[in-house]
């Protein structure tokens, strides 16, 4: 019986350390499949092949990347959609939420719920998307808002509930201290 406890620990761990890699694994999948349908089927794009190398880099298995590719391609019934939605977080700093979803209305309760959650509401299209400029690399803020330490930390921790959702791949702030 000595052993009993070291494989307690051990599976704990393990169970949590998958938990995570199964997150990761799912928004790279959806990213995948996202960029194979912008590209037309196209596996071979380039935005599929960076999706892709993004995913080896997260030692994502070759499995995974494949059935991602077929379901971009139409081989799955599901259709894999990218939606944007916006609101103001603490302090009234305007927020981007780039998300990709199968199921939009599951999704845009969950994204509301966490809002409401955190005492704010979110936004109907077009309320934050007037403070930002699009770029190569997705949103930057048009005239970022200074905020104080409290607010930055209150938004930061608001920042990772929502990136903790599965569906959500980017979440950018108008504020200049916060770390998207």
């Amino acid at each position: 019986m000595s052993g009993h406890n070291k494989w307690s620990k051990i599976k704990h761990k393990k169970a949590a350390t998958d938990a995570v890699k199964g997150k990761v694994f799912s928004k790279h999948s959806a990213l995948i499949t996202m960029e194979v349908r912008n590209a037309g089927g196209n596996v071979n794009a380039a935005t599929v092949l960076s999706a892709i190398e993004r995913a080896k880099k997260d030692s994502m298995p070759k499995d995974n990347i494949e059935r991602a590719l077929a379901k971009g391609s139409g081989a799955g019934g599901a259709v894999i959609e990218e939606v944007m939605y916006e609101g103001f977080g603490p302090g009234g700093v305007a927020l981007l939420i780039q998300a990709v979803t199968d199921n939009n209305n599951r999704t845009t309760p969950e994204i509301r719920h966490i809002f409401s959650k955190a005492g704010l509401e979110l936004g109907v299209p077009g309320s934050a998307a007037w403070a930002f400029t699009k770029t190569v690399d997705g949103y930057t803020p048009t005239s970022p808002l200074a905020i104080d330490d409290q607010t930055g930390e209150k938004l930061a921790e608001f920042i990772e509930k929502l990136e903790d959702q599965d569906e959500v791949t980017n979440v950018y702030s108008a504020a200049d201290s916060v770390k998207e």
